[in-house]
């Protein structure tokens, strides 16, 4: 099947830079449209005012990051749309892709150590294990 919609889990970090790079390749030989998701983790146990207060401080650190890969996908010509979640990764991802019909999701991988992702998990193998359409997970 080809990717009409590619969902991009974003943190920043090298491995989800090389994912969203990946991904705007893909997105640009297939006409794609291409949402950037970053989701901001709140603290257990959270209230609302502050996963507000969240929020806003996601919005700030990746505002840049956000403007960095809009820049590059309209050099590729590719329609660009980013997001800002709060709460679990891999559930938002999982969730938000069903909500906005994805046909691909694109993740990084963060190359954990093995007792370090035996105890916590990863977000790339939860949303691979529960996503409703086929995942690339980018090393």
């Amino acid at each position: 099947m080809i990717p009409k919609k590619i969902l991009v889990g974003y943190d920043g970090s090298d491995s989800a830079q090389k994912a969203f790079r990946h991904a705007l390749e893909v997105a640009k030989a297939n006409q794609a449209e291409l949402l950037v998701l970053s989701v901001a983790v709140p603290p257990e146990p959270a209230v609302d005012v502050e996963m507000e207060d969240m929020l806003d401080e996601a919005e700030e650190h990746y505002q840049e990051d956000f403007k960095n890969l809009g820049a590059a996908a309209k050099a590729k010509g590719v329609a660009l749309e980013t997001k800002i979640l709060v709460g679990h990764a891999a559930e938002q991802i999982v969730r938000h892709a069903k909500e906005w019909g994805a046909d691909l999701i694109v993740v990084g991988h963060r190359g954990k150590g093995r007792i370090a992702e035996w105890l916590l998990g990863s977000v790339s193998k939860r949303v691979a294990s529960y996503a409703p359409c086929s995942v690339t997970v980018v090393r």
